[in-house]
């Protein structure tokens, strides 16, 4: 991938940044995982999460068709 020299020395410039190493720290140190509840996966917190983005997104419900499977494996 060729960048132009002048990108070269913006992403030089920025990598250097304290401000933004700054930042960047707070952020890590301030995200959580919102689908884990005491440290293990919490199906219900995605379900709803999953759930209230396709309304958000008016995305429209597919009919339900049960799965016949006879030989499933993980």
């Amino acid at each position: 991938m060729d960048i132009s020299k002048k990108s070269r020395k913006e992403l030089v410039r920025t990598s250097k940044s304290r401000s933004l190493k700054r930042d960047m720290r707070e952020i890590s140190l301030n995200s959580s995982n919102q689908f884990l509840k005491d440290g293990k996966p919490d199906a219900d917190a995605y379900i709803e999460f999953v759930t209230e983005f396709n309304e958000f997104i008016n995305h429209t419900l597919k009919p339900f068709r049960a799965m016949i499977e006879k030989d499933l494996k993980l």
